[in-house]
């Protein structure tokens, strides 16, 4: 069984409630962070996420840590969904993202809900299909969250998730281990005004477990199939799963 404690990004006793401050405070630059961080590159992740789903046609689906919204639009427009729900602890990124969606006319298709990813309020098998972008590594419990997302899957329903990694070969491992532990956290912080938030997104991308290692955790949670690709040398990497 995989320890949690393992990634759990501060020391012990740290709250919740001081990660969801964290990201209600970087709220207003966080798209503009993210993107130019990755050099753009997070959009290609997304979208290749996305496509996942494509086969499957999914019609009620949740992004699960859904922070301003990103990933639940392109679902949106790539899939045309008949609802999506977007689920996140901050209620400051999601008023960026409900913002967003009212701009482009499709409040009709995304709503948001603040909701503890651990302990989600929807009924079983409710979705077709649960997506996740970069957000699942800060998840307290790793093994709870996956089998909530498990749980609220119809049978047969898939799960997407794109997340962060660190690279497993010579020299992107190397560079980017120089990249994350010095230009990322000193342009976040000098774009985002916070201080902890960019050294808090290293520490995380480098206690996730990934690869065959999280296939496994999957598969503990109650998936019945999981695969992984690696993307960008191994910088991102996409998990697809089914129940």
């Amino acid at each position: 069984m995989y320890k949690q404690e393992e990634i759990k990004p501060y020391h012990e006793g740290e709250k919740a409630e001081q990660v969801e401050a964290m990201f209600d405070n970087i709220a207003p630059t966080y798209d503009k962070l993210n993107h130019r961080l990755s050099w753009d590159i997070d959009r290609y992740w997304r979208k290749k996420a996305i496509k996942q789903l494509a086969p499957h046609k999914p019609q009620v689906m949740l992004d699960i840590a859904t922070g301003t919204g990103d990933f639940a639009i392109l679902s949106a427009q790539m899939l045309h969904p008949k609802k999506l729900i977007g689920a996140d602890i901050s209620e400051g990124m999601m008023a960026v993202g409900r913002e967003k969606v009212a701009k482009l006319g499709m409040s009709d298709i995304i709503s948001f809900d603040k909701e503890d990813c651990l302990s989600l309020s929807y009924s079983d098998e409710t979705f077709d299909a649960v997506t996740a972008a970069f957000g699942i590594r800060n998840f307290a419990d790793l093994d709870k969250g996956l089998k909530e997302m498990c749980r609220v899957l119809k049978k047969g329903g898939h799960l997407s998730i794109v997340e962060l990694t660190t690279p497993v070969r010579f020299p992107m491992r190397q560079l980017f281990k120089i990249y994350s532990h010095t230009v990322l956290p000193f342009y976040g912080r000098l774009i985002s005004k916070d201080t902890s938030a960019y050294s808090y997104l290293t520490k995380t991308i480098e206690a996730f477990p990934q690869g065959e290692k999280m296939v496994d955790i999957l598969k503990q949670a109650g998936f019945r199939e999981a695969s992984f690709k690696r993307l960008t040398f191994g910088i991102c990497t996409m998990y697809f799963a089914t129940k």
